[in-house]
């Protein structure tokens, strides 16, 4: 399986993951240009998970196996829901590129709402958006220096340093564009950066924040409790109220006379709304959210700088022939910068 040296990985396996024996069968779980994951079964049917960057475009900064696995060793002795980490492997050649192993975790990752309504009745998807509240509260709450994350990044600054991040990305991308040939201009992006930057509030204290924390990069269990928090790639030190910013502008709330399937996820009838985790989020955690719509904005203001990124790859031909565009004109960046505005209006 291209991604995967076989026998090589299966020497690995039997010499550094204890109580395992081949052979074992591979299944792959997702890819792209992120990470990629598989499903190991060894011969007694044990079920484990095998992550490694991808084939090509690898960044090491965005693709730092050892520092995923860090993270959710050090995180496996606190309140957090992580997946056991069973193993790491920085010797490039046993599989090409690093790569950790850790435990299986059965339950139910919700991409849609079709999957939710099958797996989950009312009662239960309301445990599942609940949950969701506490486990990021928990995340939030972790003492950063007892669990050996103190130095996983600066301490101080974090919007600050990712809106430098971001919008540096956003004009590589509109460069890249020049250079092919297409001019287009996205001033809601440039003036929206520039009201962010005015209006930065204090960072209340130090703490995890994932990066990309939503429904979906969750496992959930029949009875809707969180049993894994996945995906750690762009988790570092900063402001907590960032990550509640990202779940919000994921979360939608139900539309009335709307049918359920052709509704986002969350909007089917059980899961809270956006007002609840809010206010469940403030009362469990302490802080202070009077500036949450600046976090909000922040956020759909990231993914603007996303898409166009997105959109750059497509629109110059860098992801190949026969590619299909969601976006053809790039209008998700527009709508996203719009809806950061309109967040900003709220402070």
């Amino acid at each position: 399986m291209e991604g995967i040296d076989l026998p090589r990985v299966t020497e690995w396996l039997l010499a550094n993951v204890e109580s395992v024996e081949a052979p074992f069968g591979l299944d792959f779980i997702s890819g792209g240009r992120s990470n990629l994951t598989f499903e190991v079964t060894d011969a007694r049917g044990r079920r484990l998970v095998l992550r490694r960057p991808p084939i090509s475009h690898v960044l090491s900064t965005a693709h730092d196996m050892g520092r995923e696995h860090r993270i959710i060793s050090a995180l496996r002795a606190t309140p957090v829901p992580v997946p056991a980490a069973l193993g790491y492997c920085d010797d490039e050649a046993v599989n090409g590129r690093p790569f950790y192993v850790m435990e299986y975790v059965d339950g139910h990752v919700l991409r849609t709402a079709k999957e939710a309504e099958e797996v989950l009745d009312e009662g239960a998807r309301r445990t599942a958006g609940n949950d969701l509240v506490d486990v990021l509260v928990a995340i939030h709450g972790v003492d950063v220096d007892a669990v050996g994350l103190g130095d996983l990044g600066r301490r101080g600054g974090y919007i600050e340093r990712q809106l430098k991040r971001w919008y540096g990305q956003f004009q590589q991308s509109q460069a890249q564009e020049a250079e092919a040939g297409i001019h287009r201009a996205v001033p809601l992006v440039d003036e929206v950066h520039d009201l962010l930057c005015k209006h930065v509030p204090d960072q209340q204290g130090v703490a995890i924040a994932h990066g990309d924390y939503r429904l979906d990069n969750t496992i959930v269990g029949p009875d809707g409790r969180i049993r894994a928090v996945l995906d750690w790639e762009l988790c570092t030190l900063g402001d907590p109220l960032a990550d509640l910013g990202i779940l919000l502008i994921y979360w939608a709330d139900r539309v009335a006379g709307q049918q359920p399937r052709v509704q986002p996820t969350t909007a089917l009838r059980g899961f809270p709304a956006k007002a609840e985790l809010v206010e469940r989020y403030g009362a469990r955690s302490g802080r202070d959210l009077a500036a949450l719509p600046f976090y909000v904005a922040f956020g759909h203001w990231k993914l603007a700088c996303i898409s166009e990124g997105v959109f750059a790859r497509y629109a110059t031909g860098a992801m190949g022939s026969g590619q299909s565009l969601f976006d053809p004109d790039g209008q998700q960046v527009t709508r996203r910068a719009q809806l950061a505005l309109d967040a900003l209006a709220e402070l």
